[in-house]
């Protein structure tokens, strides 16, 4: 993938028409062909294999981690060790992993007909031994592992996998001995699941370049004609795009719309009932929520546009000023990102610090990555700004990647209302601290 635009919130009206043209013609050549995205993605998967996974291991204390699964009822652990070809477990998919503590010896197996990409080797002849359990129980003895790490998890529906009858056909055929062994593998999962390599990043960075690009168009007078488009309409020209790049959304896309004459909906309003398709008129302050996906990543965005009078050729100063506190808001909240810090406790010090400023924030920041809504340190929910018991009791880790989502409430004189500024952009860190994947919205777009 090509690199991609970095500021699609560039004000200048020549810029905007060219990039508009450009962008409708030209975001197909950034996306790989088929092949070419599952030999990238495939070697990605090797990398986080051979090069990430057998540290976590040794930090966690698993030196012996299983992931079982059935076809079409996959572990959501288990399918992010799939390779591009695999499109779903097959029969019963058994992998083994397993870091011996004295000599350092990593192995990844598969006690399966054959193996799972390049990544994970076969270790099971049916030929010789027509039992799968068998041979599972075969190499467990032969390793005699210290720990055994299972998928299941009261905090993260990631982490929490195995089904009864997998679990139940294992213990059967576990001796005692290595019963007493067994481990919840949350913390070595949730490590797998939040952990990113470079290489990684840099197809993140060009994939939140490629989300800015689309919104950019959506929110441009290429898909958007004022007194006729409807929010829907861009709904599904988003839907649409994303297909024609051979692109997929994890979420169904939103667009909604603020106005002079209209009652800021409630959080509960905005969360769960979702919005009305409305015909988008001139003095409309827009917002959307979109993400791709694209080689085993996720992107999470949201930004906000202003659709101007005739005689408007700029956004209106007070919608700026308004813009500005969700902004301030990012910057407080992210000013908080300390390692070994809980997420519970990051959110209850920035909600703090915003307050005494003046501001009326709400986060509900989350994991991002591998998954959408991904595992990891959650910070905060729309419904839960005292804290996420579990999830939100966990240490934010270098390395790691979060949509930065949270709001700012403003009271409006111009219009004697509320409104909200809705912000999500992709942020990572690390030892040198935070830093947004490819840059965050700074102004309103106009959608001139």
């Amino acid at each position: 993938m090509k690199q991609a635009f970095t500021r699609p919130h560039l004000k200048c009206l020549g810029w905007k028409l060219f990039l508009a043209i450009l962008l409708s013609s030209n975001l197909q050549g950034q996306v790989l062909t088929e092949k070419a995205q599952a030999e990238r993605y495939d070697n990605q998967l090797y990398e986080r294999i051979h090069k990430v996974l057998p540290s976590l291991m040794e930090q966690h204390g698993i030196d012996m981690w299983l992931l079982i699964s059935r076809e079409y009822n996959e572990d959501p652990i288990l399918r992010t060790f799939l390779p591009a070809t695999w499109l779903n477990a097959r029969r019963r998919t058994i992998i083994l992993f397993y870091k011996d503590e004295v000599s350092g010896s990593f192995e990844a197996l598969a006690v399966a007909r054959y193996g799972i990409g390049n990544a994970i080797k076969s270790a099971w002849d049916k030929e010789q031994q027509p039992d799968q359990w068998a041979r599972l129980l075969e190499l467990i003895q032969e390793r005699d592992p210290k720990v055994i790490g299972l998928n299941y998890s009261e905090d993260y529906g990631i982490a929490d996998g195995i089904v009864k009858t997998d679990y139940e056909g294992l213990m059967a055929v576990l001796p005692t001995v290595y019963q007493q062994r067994v481990v919840s593998a949350e913390p070595l999962a949730v490590s797998w699941i939040e952990t990113r390599t470079p290489s990684e990043m840099a197809v993140f960075a060009s994939m939140v370049d490629l989300t800015h690009d689309i919104i950019a168009e959506a929110f441009s007078r290429q898909v958007i004609t004022p007194g006729k488009t409807t929010s829907d309409d861009v709904v599904w020209w988003l839907r649409q795009k994303v297909t024609d790049l051979g692109l997929q959304t994890w979420f169904h896309p939103t667009i909604d719309i603020q106005r002079s004459d209209e009652a800021l909906k409630s959080h509960i309003e905005a969360f769960s009932n979702g919005y009305s398709d409305q015909v988008i008129m001139p003095g409309d302050l827009l917002h959307c929520d979109f993400g791709i996906s694209y080689l085993g990543l996720n992107t999470d965005c949201q930004q906000h546009a202003y659709v101007p009078f005739p005689q408007e050729n700029e956004v209106p100063e007070f919608l700026k000023e308004a813009f500005n506190t969700g902004n301030r808001v990012q910057d407080l909240f992210t000013g908080e990102f300390v390692q070994g810090r809980t997420g519970n406790e990051i959110l209850a010090s920035a909600l703090q610090l915003g307050r005494t400023q003046g501001l009326r924030p709400s986060i509900y920041t989350h994991p991002l990555g591998t998954y959408g809504h991904s595992a990891g340190t959650t910070l905060g929910m729309w419904d839960a700004q005292n804290g996420v018991p579990g999830s939100g009791d966990y240490a934010l880790q270098y390395k790691t990647a979060y949509a930065i989502e949270l709001n700012n409430t403003v009271y409006l004189s111009q219009w004697k209302k509320d409104i909200r500024i809705m912000l999500e952009e992709a942020g990572y860190f690390d030892a040198d601290g935070f830093r947004y994947v490819s840059g965050r919205q700074e102004g309103i777009l106009l959608v001139d």
